[in-house]
């Protein structure tokens, strides 16, 4: 006997509702996801093409199985037991906390979203802000680097703008992953940091399971042939001089390499300058201040500086920062580095021996970052003025003061950007950011350092100090 059972409309809407997304979860879905992945791995056969450093299979790896797989990595098991046994505590509580490290350090690269969208935003903005040049470049040599071998790009840190500048200028050539630190823990950014490929690191961590887990992961990607870019100086600039080398990261790559077994390890220096660093006067003022008043200070400066920067383009007297410069220097083979020593293998020294070598190269590394660091206006015209407030000099004798600092640099295999190849020039868009920028003053056609100032006009002529001339005075910041 047929009968009717009547329900609320607010039910039925709801079991509607529910039907439908069982609908799309059983059937649109799958069929959406193929497309999506089908396009995808086109994009990225089209890019392995175009590419000089192709993408490696480890960086298109589901994040999970990476997971996975750093998370019982024989040395981490070694450490959680380690760890288990000294502390006393349940062995599933310290593998709880490896998940937790391995979920935060391990990046989800999305090639569409690298390409798509980070690589066209970083160019957009790049050329907003500045007018980026490519310095020197050893075309020769980067052509003859073997595409499988792992490439890392060692750079000097200026700015948090490295990040966008080297990521739009490499972009023809590769996919960079960077170690970013504490900053990008912010909600949102950090996932789209991770989609870009960045791995998040705790910098300073004394936590040695932690830097166990992260030591694991960042030797996987280098094996993995991740074409990857690091700090040596773990931090930027505060007074604008390069930073003595941290070689934590550095360790990672190297310590286990396999001269025989491995694939090679190509390591490119990069030189950046700025004419203008954004954050420069946060930096300055960061020596000056208490660990405890920087926070409170770098956001009020931050807000400061865009609102002015707001106000002033609404006004129209926006001008853009000059010029940024990138170089990329003389590829070093691990492979070579090693067999020129002997066959040196890091592996068969104690950890005191391995440490010792591994900030030789390090070290040299850096030393040739400094070579490729290249002179821009700004920084070449802040190095010439007198580091006195009662010291005035003439348009000329700064021309001549830079004219000699150009030769010298020139003459040791330096790299100097002059604007339309004139150094006439160079000295007088030098003086105009200065001047627009309040660090030096002139009167009757004679130019001195702004007392005010002494702190950021060196923090600019301190970039490219290495590069001038020993009997010049030294520069302080």
């Amino acid at each position: 006997m047929a009968s009717s059972i009547s329900i609320p409309l607010w039910l039925a809407i709801i079991l509607g509702f529910f039907a439908v997304l069982s609908l799309l979860d059983r059937i649109l879905v799958p069929g959406l996801r193929w497309i999506f992945r089908r396009r995808v791995n086109t994009a990225i056969d089209e890019l392995n093409m175009r590419l000089k450093l192709r993408i490696q299979p480890f960086k298109l790896t589901k994040r999970q199985a990476l997971i996975d797989r750093l998370v019982y990595d024989e040395e981490v098991i070694k450490a959680v037991e380690k760890r288990a046994s000294a502390d006393n505590i349940p062995r599933e509580a310290v593998m709880k906390e490896v998940h937790r490290y391995a979920r935060e350090i391990v990046p989800s690269f999305n090639a569409y979203v690298y390409f798509r969208v980070g690589a066209r935003m970083a160019r957009w903005v790049s050329n907003l802000l500045y007018r980026v040049r490519l310095g020197y470049s050893d075309d020769e040599s980067l052509r003859k680097v073997d595409k499988d071998s792992a490439v890392i790009f060692v750079m000097n840190h200026r700015s948090n703008m490295d990040y966008i500048l080297v990521t739009y200028m490499a972009s023809s050539n590769s996919a960079l992953s960077y170690a970013v630190g504490e900053w990008a823990r912010v909600f949102l950014l950090q996932s789209l940091i991770r989609t870009m490929g960045a791995y998040l690191i705790r910098r300073g961590s004394n936590n040695d399971l932690y830097r166990k887990v992260l030591s694991r992961y960042v030797s996987m990607a280098t094996k993995g042939g991740v074409t990857q870019a690091i700090f040596p100086e773990g931090g930027l600039s505060r007074d604008g001089a390069l930073r003595d080398p941290k070689f934590g990261l550095f360790s990672y790559m190297v310590g286990d390499f396999d001269p025989v077994n491995d694939r090679d390890v190509v390591f490119i220096p990069v030189g950046l300058n700025y004419d203008r660093v954004i954050e420069d006067r946060i930096l300055i003022a960061a020596v000056e201040t208490t660990e405890e008043k920087k926070k409170r200070f770098k956001l009020s400066l931050f807000l400061k500086f865009i609102g002015k920067n707001i106000w002033m383009k609404l006004r129209g007297r926006w001008y853009s920062y000059g010029y940024a410069c990138v170089s990329f220097g003389h590829p070093v083979s691990l492979k070579e580095y090693l067999s020129e020593r002997n066959n040196l293998d890091f592996r068969t020294l104690d950890k005191a021996e391995r440490f010792a070598e591994i900030e030789k190269l390090g070290t040299a590394l850096l030393n040739e970052v400094g070579r490729v660091v290249p002179a821009l206006p700004v920084s070449l015209t802040a190095a010439a003025i007198p580091q006195s407030a009662d010291t005035w000099i003439s348009e000329f004798e700064l021309k001549a003061r830079v004219s000699n600092f150009i030769e010298h640099i020139e003459r040791n295999g330096a790299h100097v950007h002059l604007p339309r190849m004139d150094r006439d020039y160079a000295v007088s868009a030098g003086i105009r950011m200065l001047i627009l920028r309040h660090m030096i003053e002139e009167k009757d056609g004679l130019y001195r350092a702004n007392p005010e100032e002494l702190v950021l006009l060196n923090y600019y002529a301190n970039s490219i100090v290495h590069l001038l001339p020993v009997s010049e005075p030294e520069i302080v910041g």
